[in-house]
């Protein structure tokens, strides 16, 4: 309830932003005519060919992105009555169906409509009026066959809940939907009335998966026995401070799981880690003296060790795999040290897993790779160091929602988000999503394959991420990927400001020049304080992502 509250703030706060924004143009609109007819300006008429847009590493920025995401070029739409409808996993559902190409919807993304023909018309009102499952049409994205000749639809596609929506005096509709719940298609149709509609199963997504806490027990001290002292996995140089460092990682770690199935032993060994102070103290109190009145003492402790990690043999390989585990992870740094603060959760997680004893079959790295939380941070961290905006880092404890999140914002082709919305299973699709972060370079024209962008190119003019869904006038609804700088680009026509996306800048419909592919826009700035003064904008329908 409280989520469903926030989002519905969230957008009574859309609404107040977009008539405010109406009364600002009404305001400006006298300046930017003067300076529109202004001589001396250097993008009247045509636009520089370069379009590095000042925002590059000498620009600046004063762009709203929250304005992109507004889709204010729908005008003021009005609320439904409907709220968060979610369906049950496995249930079967006739929908109204929007076949769209170049689009790839995902749960929790928003999709513009401008409806206008009048077939889907008919299914906007079939969903404002069907009792099953209110307010929801169903979204699959069709592609035209190698040879042009015919469409070809999936079997996945995700169900959007209408938002918001206003009628038109010409009889077109503007609709604002948000992605909810995947789908598997059973049958099409088109009914009476014209309507394309569907029988859809409501796909069960799982339940992200992490390490069991079972699966790796705590590792007893070993004594040292050149010095006759205690030897942890983590070295005694190591400060007081940074093992508590280390800690609170972990405790990091164990707020994003479930609770374990332990037995009560299990859980007080959990409760005093390796690394804790008290442990070391009480190992420190053991002096020579208590060793000679205790004899036979360290030999007990050795038996009892190898004996628990199952065998002499081979707890002496798991030993040295340790060992050189450790080893390798100072190595890497200076003087052998690790320091707390570091990209990602990586050399926490590291060193709490050094020290643990496996008490399963698979070592811990098989386990690690099916870890939905452990990939989420990866992925997140991935995510801050290539696109950077926007962040992440609040949905790594719902893996599943920021593996979909991620999909719909990643710079790449629709058959690859494609793909990604068809991977069943939060982990793989995580996993994929990486492999495709560490190939992204370049952005590729999709019929000539030339370059017309690098990765240093990008530049987020929405706060939703660098691709998001805009919708023209005509109802054609196109992805768009944001960069400041193409190659290879011709412009055609002169700029227009007319239902312009970006609040303050022109278009002009831009062509491949090796291939002369329609690729997108050039967007130049019509106000004088508005920064980046151009960006491109790419269609995703038309690129081809990097081999991975």
């Amino acid at each position: 309830m409280d989520g469903n509250h926030r989002l519905l703030e969230h957008e009574r706060l859309q609404m107040e932003r977009i008539r405010e924004l109406d009364m600002e143009e009404l305001e400006i609109e006298e300046v930017d005519v003067d300076f529109d007819s202004s001589s001396d300006d250097d993008d009247d008429g045509i636009p520089s060919e370069r379009g590095d847009g000042g925002a590059g590493q000498y620009g600046g920025f004063t762009f709203d992105t929250c304005l992109a995401s507004l889709h204010t070029y729908l005008g003021e739409v009005d609320a439904t009555q409907g709220r968060m409808i979610f369906l049950d996993g496995g249930a079967i559902f006739t929908l109204p169906m929007f076949y769209l190409e170049g689009v790839v919807l995902f749960p929790e993304a928003t999709l513009p409509l401008r409806v206008v023909q009048r077939r889907f018309k008919a299914a906007v009102e079939r969903a404002l009026n069907q009792t099953d499952a209110p307010y929801t049409i169903g979204v699959v994205r069709v592609y035209r066959s190698s040879d042009g000749l015919r469409l070809c639809c999936p079997t996945i596609g995700t169900t959007a809940e209408i938002r918001q929506y206003r009628r038109l005096d010409d009889g077109s509709l503007n609709v604002v939907a948000r992605g909810q719940q995947r789908f598997r298609i059973r049958r099409r149709w088109i009914d009476v009335e014209g309507t394309p509609c569907a029988e859809v199963q409501i796909i069960q997504e799982d339940v992200p998966l992490r390490i069991p806490k079972d699966a790796f027990g705590q590792l007893a001290a070993v004594y040292n026995w050149s010095k006759c002292t205690p030897s942890h996995a983590e070295s005694s140089s190591v400060s007081l401070s940074k093992r508590q460092g280390f800690e609170d990682a972990e405790s990091d770690w164990e707020c994003m799981s479930a609770t374990s199935t332990f037995s009560d032993s299990s859980t007080m060994d959990t409760r005093t880690p390796t690394d804790s102070p008290c442990r070391y103290e009480r190992f420190d109190a053991l002096s020579s003296s208590d060793e000679d009145s205790m004899p036979g003492h360290a030999s007990r402790l050795r038996e009892s060790y190898l004996n628990k990690l199952g065998g002499s043999g081979q707890s002496h390989d798991r030993l040295s795999e340790n060992d050189s585990m450790k080893s390798d992870l100072a190595g890497a740094l200076p003087s052998g040290r690790v320091p707390i603060k570091s990209a990602g959760s990586f050399v926490p997680t590291r060193l709490k897993w050094s020290h643990k004893a496996p008490m399963a079959f698979w070592p811990h790295w098989v386990y690690q790779m099916y870890d939905s939380y452990a990939l989420a941070q990866k992925a997140a961290d991935l995510w801050k160091q290539i696109i950077r905006m926007p962040s992440m880092d609040n949905l790594v404890t719902k893996p599943d929602l920021l593996s979909f999140h991620m999909a719909s914002k990643l710079p790449m082709s629709e058959a690859t988000r494609q793909e990604l919305l068809e991977i069943d299973g939060v982990s793989y699709r995580l996993r994929r999503e990486i492999q495709l972060l560490k190939s992204f370079d370049l952005i590729r024209c999709k019929t000539c394959q030339s370059v017309i962008a690098r990765r240093s190119d990008m530049l987020v003019m929405s706060s939703d991420g660098p691709l998001n869904a805009y919708v023209n006038p005509h109802g054609f609804v196109h992805e768009v990927i944001t960069v400041y700088n193409a190659n290879g680009l011709a412009l055609q026509g002169r700029p227009d400001k007319a239902h312009s996306w970006f609040p303050g800048y022109a278009w002009t419909i831009t062509y491949c020049a090796s291939c002369e592919s329609n690729i997108g826009w050039l967007f130049t700035a019509r106000k004088k304080n508005l920064l980046p003064r151009s960006f491109w904008g790419i269609r995703s329908s038309q690129v081809k992502d990097s081999e991975c």
